[in-house]
């Protein structure tokens, strides 16, 4: 799976370039929305998908730390 999301990500920065509708406001999506806005939207969603499985699949397990460790009651770093 890490491999399909550096793909993912690698996509998203190759379909970020869009040179092709820079200085086109036709047509308008959904009647009011100029079609480089519309995709750059798109993109943007597209991007928070990826992020989101780049956490949930690629993201180390060990690096969250243990519940409990840090809570308001605990000793602060310095008393450790």
């Amino acid at each position: 799976m890490k491999k399909v999301v550096i793909i993912l990500i690698i996509a998203l920065i190759v379909l970020h370039q869009d040179f092709w509708w820079w200085d086109d406001i036709e047509p308008l999506v959904f009647g009011f929305l100029p079609i480089g806005l519309a995709y750059h939207a798109m993109i943007s969603i597209a991007a928070a998908i990826v992020w989101a499985l780049a956490v949930r699949y690629c993201w180390p397990k060990d690096v969250d730390v243990a519940e409990g460790l840090w809570t308001a009651s605990s000793k602060t770093h310095r008393e450790l």
